[in-house]
């Protein structure tokens, strides 16, 4: 689990509860009207913008960036530099062992391959059109998040316009007055927090975690890849360290 992310959100919305309940009441931001216009116009945008099956992948994409996990580079360098070591010794068929103590499925793809007897070429092509498929699956996960975000403030603003024409079609009787004006600034409140709060980050976090599964998968292809050239464990360890910063190799080395 992200805790950065999971913290984040519960620590800024306990601020901003906190500061509301010290200022004056939970109950004067609590507007249905302003939280139908804010988020059913921005569910509704986003279902025309996007396709049904992308708009119902949103709980999926939210599951995704709290509960992100991917495999440390050093624990990633010390399988492959065990499986090179497997194949040179007993062969490419020693490592069926090796695939059901895996719970990686690009890894498990990659090893099945090298089982397989695929040849090099034909193992890179596959995995790279995987991770193509992923980077792409996840551009457009962000896509919708940033678009979300962008459409909350915007439909703050239909709901600060809608909440101000009532206002002063109603300047004769000063109970409607205080209604309209508190859809008008709850709604900007409503638009405000969840772009701010949930989305633009949610969708920066998901653009940061696919780059860091994108460099360990590329990390998990010249391994195979290597594995599959019949090179030694030691230029398996060398050859993945490169996409390591020079300053952190000694501490992913692996043990030969």
């Amino acid at each position: 689990m992200d805790i950065a992310t999971l913290l984040g959100i519960v620590l800024g919305f306990s601020v901003i509860i906190w500061t509301i309940m010290h200022e004056g009441s939970i109950q004067l931001f609590l507007n249905i009207p302003a939280i139908l216009i804010v988020g059913g116009g921005m569910s509704c945008a986003t279902m025309i913008h996007f396709s049904m099956g992308q708009f119902l992948g949103i709980f999926g994409l939210i599951k995704k960036t709290l509960l992100h996990k991917t495999i440390p580079q050093q624990e990633l360098i010390q399988k492959m530099v065990n499986y090179a070591a497997i194949n040179r010794r007993d062969g490419a068929l020693a490592l069926e062992q090796e695939v059901s103590k895996i719970k990686e499925p690009f890894v498990i793809k990659g090893l099945q391959m090298l089982i397989d007897g695929q040849s090099e070429e034909n193992i890179r092509e596959l995995l790279e059109l995987e991770i193509q498929s992923m980077q792409e699956r996840h551009a457009i996960g962000k896509k919708i998040l940033d678009f979300m975000g962008a459409s909350c403030p915007s439909f703050a603003m239909v709901g600060t316009l809608i909440g101000l024409v009532c206002m002063l079609s109603n300047m004769s009787n000063p109970d409607e007055i205080g209604a309209g004006m508190a859809v008008a600034l709850v709604c900007t409140f409503y638009g405000a927090l969840l772009a701010n709060l949930i989305f633009l980050p949610m969708g920066g976090k998901l653009g940061l975690h696919s780059k860091s599964e994108t460099v360990i998968m590329e990390m998990t292809l010249e391994g195979i890849c290597a594995i599959a050239r019949g090179e030694n464990p030691t230029a398996v360890r060398e050859k993945m360290q490169v996409f390591v910063s020079s300053k952190r190799r000694e501490e992913v080395k692996a043990k030969i």
